[in-house]
């Protein structure tokens, strides 16, 4: 019997200003792997890795976000400085990130806190894009309206 899947949230399309206010409230630079968890179609590694010389790796549980990823990685031409990883966020090894990624639903969330909290380095940052990590204080939040006119809120943590 397969063990039990979770999809931790619906995709949803970030707009390109928000993935980019993500990455810059972290301070990501080529010193840094971005790891995205549920990165659908890679925009945010594939966005680092492009715009900030980072090196970027993205989790998804579904196969096709991760063909979709590659496919945008490659056309991007960061296909040497990303990789994409069809995987459970829930078990995946994070300890190999400097920034975290999440854009999930609340109760997701808080299922990945804890394993954050413990996998991650010192001084590795979280950004979570609308829903807050409970019981953390953030180091900084950020509220504004995208290009599209949605209010959007930002979370960023340090370890």
């Amino acid at each position: 019997m397969e063990p039990l899947r979770y999809i931790l949230a619906p995709y949803v399309a970030t707009p390109a200003d928000v993935v980019d206010r993500m990455l810059r409230l972290a301070g990501v630079g080529a010193q840094d792997t971005v790891l995205d968890l549920g990165c659908g179609d890679g925009r945010v590694a594939i966005a680092a890795a492009r715009d900030y010389a980072a090196r970027g790796l993205g989790v998804d549980i579904e196969s096709w976000w991760i063909d979709q990823a590659q496919q945008a990685a490659l056309a991007a031409g960061v296909s040497d400085r990303v990789r994409f990883e069809l995987g459970d966020a829930l078990h995946f090894d994070l300890s190999g990130a400097s920034v975290v990624f999440i854009y999930l639903v609340d109760w997701s969330v808080q299922m990945v806190a804890a394993r954050l909290r413990s996998q991650l380095a010192p001084g590795a940052r979280i950004v979570s894009l609308s829903f807050p990590i409970k019981d953390w204080a953030p180091a900084r939040t950020e509220r504004f309206v995208d290009s599209e006119s949605v209010p959007r809120v930002l979370y960023l943590w340090q370890c």
